[in-house]
């Protein structure tokens, strides 16, 4: 039985190298199947040497395959698979006789990577031969044959332009340095000079050189921006290979003053954020090797703290992205680990830092579902499918633990994959810089990620690359508006790829803090109409090592106007602007809608105004929205009342005479404000 057996598996295995010697032997594949090609010896056949345009000449060896159309269809032939872990391979398909062939098409280094894909239209009869050569690797591999679909035109397109005075480093930033709400480009060239250039009407720049004292140090891992000072000009944090330095702008932005600090450590993702929610902006640093640093800024100096957010022994923190993620109007972390770098095991363990309101944190990640253990650089973190909770896309730089990773914020504390069907499960491209954005301004944010290329969702966890890779560096890409027209750009080393836009509409909101940090950072922005609603984090400091805009920006598809906006500050402050009209960038400073003389929202009418003892609601006969809870603000925008039963008298008999607002928000999370005054 032992010698049958084995004359058996001679057989195979001899009958699988015959059948890949040329074309006339090819061995047939299925349709819908995946093959392991095995590695290339000596009885392997011969290369093919009709290469349909590919370069760099023929090779010594060749593997021969065959598939006959049963219909007319898209095909999709592709080494680009998970389990080939990104090895070099060279297709080229045939129709025809062998005796003479016709090429169909070729393809070495699909997308930037070293697999190989193709798709091309097949004719129902046509048997097509599939050859590979050994020209770059004689390793065994898997291919795919599977059925497409039709290769749709470019989701959006984008313009390069030179645009002199970028640095063209992998360390730029974007922001509006300044305050004419426009974004700027700024470049350190080196430990002396900093470049910004200023955005002017159109789209054009103009240049201008700083000489700053010697930072000793480049933000040659990452760099932020943020008022810190709260002087109305953006001042910046450089993160290093050994430390980080800070830049303060003057107070009226036309130099800058360095702080270096003392602490020498291997910096990754920095951060503005208001770590305490005192109104001033602090500093965060990702420490590769050792528990995280920050900076706590009392109003004079940035003092540095190390431990309490991301305490892991050797680190392996790599980007840190502040959002509210269970929606209890605190700022809360998700840290995205690598593990790399010394870290140790475990150290590629994402981690979930929950605010607990009194300036501590609390690691909720393996209760929550995050604590994923991909080789994470930086995560997408957005409001995928509109529902008012912000989703992550765990991006991966190796794939030594998987690919990328979708996670659903289910609105109760924890989060679920929903990678497969997502688009992400047959994605295998990698990279550090993950960021999420709405580019083509439908309403629905995109993935700017790995691949060089978007990732475009349709609001459902759906997420479509675009046909063809961008022509992107996989690092220098900071994200803004650059000409100001509603469509975000991306700056790529010395040019601007300026997005050709599309019909679709759009809204800019600016903030200004007033009992919040100038810049708004952790303000929640809410905007709501025919497409229900949209939240956007405003953020310093997102991806792995670039900074984009902190402006909040919205596509809102072809709706021809926005029902309200709402901005929840830090503070607590609820800003509401009712009736926007969309292709604008808005401004919006902390309370001022708070002071706005109106006695009459439309939705809802109070009585007695003025009020002695209480407030009774009366729901307007026109309006279709039900009523859920209520604060009351002074006119300095803090909350003296708050109740959840709108449908009881409102007691206000305790408030000190005065004027007041009552914001009253309905089921939908729309807030409705109304002035009344207390005898």
């Amino acid at each position: 039985m032992k010698k049958i057996t084995s004359v058996i598996v001679l057989f195979f295995s001899l009958s699988f190298a015959v059948a890949q010697t040329s074309c006339a032997t090819a061995l047939n594949v299925d349709l819908n199947s995946t093959t392991t090609a095995p590695a290339f010896t000596s009885e392997n056949g011969v290369a093919p040497t009709m290469l349909c345009g590919l370069g760099n000449g023929t090779a010594a060896k060749g593997k021969w395959y065959k598939f006959t159309a049963t219909q007319n269809m898209y095909v999709v032939v592709s080494t680009f698979l998970p389990q080939n872990n990104n090895k070099d391979t060279r297709l080229i398909i045939y129709s025809g006789d062998c005796s003479a062939l016709v090429c169909v098409g070729s393809n070495d280094d699909y997308n930037g990577t070293n697999s190989s894909q193709i798709t091309f239209q097949a004719t129902t009869g046509t048997t097509y031969t599939i050859a590979f050569d050994n020209k770059y690797s004689s390793s065994t591999f898997d291919f795919s044959v599977m059925e497409g679909s039709a290769p749709g035109p470019d989701r959006l397109s984008f313009t390069t332009q030179a645009v002199s005075g970028i640095a063209g480093n992998s360390y730029n930033c974007i922001a509006d340095m300044n305050g004419d709400y426009l974004d700027d480009i700024v470049s350190p060239v080196s430990t002396t000079q900093l470049v910004i250039s200023y955005q002017q009407t159109g789209g054009t720049f103009t240049s201008t050189t700083y000489t700053v004292p010697n930072t000793t140090v480049l933000p040659t891992w990452s760099i932020a921006a943020g008022d810190y000072d709260n002087n109305g000009f953006n001042d910046l944090v450089y993160g290093s290979g050994s430390g980080v330095a800070f830049l303060k702008a003057n107070s009226d932005g036309t130099a800058y003053t360095t702080d270096r600090k003392t602490q020498n450590y291997l910096v990754q993702r920095t951060n503005f954020v208001d770590i305490n929610n005192d109104g001033k902006l602090d500093a965060f640093a990702c420490d590769d090797n050792a528990p995280n640093r920050y900076y706590i800024n009392d109003g004079t100096n940035l003092n540095h703290i190390q431990g309490g957010i991301g305490d892991f022994a050797t680190g392996g923190n790599y980007a840190s992205n502040w959002f509210d993620y269970d929606n209890d109007g605190d700022i809360d972390m998700y840290l995205a680990k690598c593990g790399q770098g010394g870290s140790g095991v475990g150290g590629n363990i994402d981690q979930l830092h929950r605010n607990n309101g009194d300036g501590t944190y609390t690691n909720v990640a393996t209760a929550a579902n995050m604590a994923n253990p991909e080789q994470t650089w930086s995560g997408a973190c957005g409001d995928f499918n509109n529902d008012g909770w912000v989703d992550v896309l765990v991006g991966v730089n190796s794939s030594s633990n998987g690919y990328s990773n979708v996670k659903r914020n289910n609105g109760d504390g924890t989060f679920t994959s929903v990678t497969a069907g997502s688009g992400y499960d047959t994605f295998y491209f990698l990279g550090r810089e993950h960021v999420a954005q709405d580019f083509d301004n439908d309403g629905n944010l995109d993935v700017l990620g790995s691949g060089n290329n978007i990732m475009f969702g349709d609001g459902n966890f759906h997420f479509t690359p675009n046909p063809n890779a961008y022509n992107l560096s996989s690092y220098d890409r900071p994200i803004g508006d650059l000409n100001n027209d509603g469509f975000l750009d991306i700056q790529n080393g010395t040019n601007v790829l300026f997005n050709n836009g599309n019909t679709n509409k759009w809204l800019n909101v600016n903030l200004q803090g007033i009992q919040s940090n100038r810049n708004g950072i952790g303000a929640r922005v809410e905007i709501y109409g025919s497409w229900g609603q949209q939240i956007r984090y405003v953020q310093s400091g997102t991806g792995f090592q670039n900074m984009s805009t902190i402006v909040a920006h919205f596509g809102i598809g072809q709706a021809t106007t926005i029902d309200q906006v709402v901005i929840k500050w830090p503070s607590g402050i609820i800003d509401t602007i009712n009736s926007v009209n969309p292709n604008q960038s808005l401004l919006v400073v902390e309370g001022s809608t708070l002071a706005v003389n109106s006695f009459n929202n439309g939705v809802f009418s109070i009585y007695p105004n003025p009020a002695k003892n209480v407030v009774n609601i009366h729901l307007q006969d026109n309006s279709n929205v039900t009523l859920k809870s209520a604060l009351v603000y002074d006119l300095t925008g803090k909350v003296v009342l708050s109740t959840n039963d709108v449908n009881q008298p409102i007691n206000v008999e305790k408030l000190a005479t005065g004027t007041y607002i009552l914001s009253i928000s309905d089921t939908a999370g729309r807030s409705y404000p109304q002035k009344f005054i207390k005898e």
